[in-house]
């Protein structure tokens, strides 16, 4: 009785791998033009635009700079990284 347990286990088991080969390999390919169809319907105004983030240095940028340069630095983080540099002198790692 287990044997032909375990053989039915390994047919379903089997059959189910085939099922879901078959269901992958029969889903239609994209077309050529939807990806120009894709692109050409994503908004083109300045807000969906993110602009690019320029780049600092830690030893000599000012609070307003890193405020605006790094995500989630405000102007007191970007204060209190300014006034540790100028207490233990500049950074030698990130």
């Amino acid at each position: 009785m287990a044997k032909s347990t375990l053989c039915a286990l390994y047919f379903s088991l089997a059959l189910g791998g085939a099922l879901y080969q078959t269901s992958l390999s029969a889903a239609p390919a994209p077309a050529s033009d939807s990806s120009a169809v894709a692109e050409s319907a994503l908004p083109t105004t300045p807000s969906a635009v993110v602009p690019r983030q320029e780049q600092v240095s830690i030893n000599q940028a000012t609070a307003e700079q890193f405020s605006a340069a790094m995500n989630g630095v405000g102007l007191k983080k970007g204060q209190s990284i300014v006034s540790y540099r100028e207490q233990y002198g500049p950074f030698s790692a990130i």
